[in-house]
């Protein structure tokens, strides 16, 4: 016997239809609203590294232009002194998988000009944190390369204000986050840049920055969940809708 099913026509079935629409047109929306995050993030990262690749500035060509010290990722070879006295440690700042501190120090490139450099890393003490490794500050003029960076991330804290010493109402060198406009009032103005040093270890520092990645894997990971799911509202559709029903009536005719 031959089993001919019609097409439902009924109020549910036309309700159903239409959540199976606008359920797939959604979720397919929302696949390529990621896909298009990963584009742009792509764009980001070649934007970066063609900077990074770019001709070094030297601190003559940067003084001469000083809107060069805004070109984020641009790398630099700077000659200057170092500020020792303003130098802060930025606590809970792990490299390698170990804890310990970030270290900034003022480079003054000249009488007008000065840039904060991250220069590098060190361990915390296993037992008193607030214990600061030893590291060496060469005084006179020093020659350091890097990139111009953003300004450090802040992680979260309870208060917004510097920590004070034990001994005496002034910010300690010790920080949970640096607030570089406040920071900068402090130490006698603004700085022109933020500069991430890439000289191989030295002065006590470690410098094993992560390379910058497009961070392009959790959107697609995203966007595939967004279609996959999109395909399973489809597919169950499909099967409860005519699947199913022409299975049913072919049982009852046996």
């Amino acid at each position: 016997m031959r089993i001919i099913i019609s097409i439902p026509r009924t109020r549910a079935f036309a309700w159903v239809t239409l959540a199976m629409l606008v359920g797939v047109a959604l979720t397919v929306r929302l696949g390529f609203w990621q896909l298009s995050r990963a584009a742009e993030k792509e764009a980001r990262h070649a934007a970066i590294v063609a900077q990074m690749t770019a001709p070094v500035r030297d601190t003559a060509a940067l003084l001469a232009q000083p809107a060069q010290f805004e070109q984020l990722h641009q790398r630099v070879a700077l000659q200057g002194e170092w500020l020792p006295e303003h130098t802060v440690y930025l606590d809970n700042r792990p490299m390698n998988g170990r804890a310990g501190f970030w270290v900034l120090t003022p480079l003054q490139l000249n009488a007008s000009t000065r840039v904060l450099v991250q220069r590098g890393w060190v361990p915390r003490h296993q037992l008193d944190r607030t214990l600061l490794p030893a590291i060496q500050t060469p005084s006179g003029v020093v020659q350091m390369h890097g990139r111009i960076a953003p300004p450090p991330s802040n992680l979260m804290a309870l208060s917004t204000e510097p920590e004070v010493t034990a001994q005496a109402s002034v910010p300690s060198k010790i920080r949970q986050n640096l607030n570089l406009k406040a920071y900068a009032a402090q130490t006698g103005g603004a700085f022109a840049a933020v500069v991430l040093q890439t000289d191989s270890a030295s002065e006590g520092l470690l410098r094993d920055w992560p390379e910058i990645a497009a961070g392009v894997e959790k959107n697609l990971a995203y966007a595939f969940q967004w279609f996959a799911l999109a395909a399973l509202q489809l597919m169950l559709y499909i099967w409860f809708q005519f699947i199913q029903p022409y299975r049913h009536a072919r049982r009852s005719s046996l």
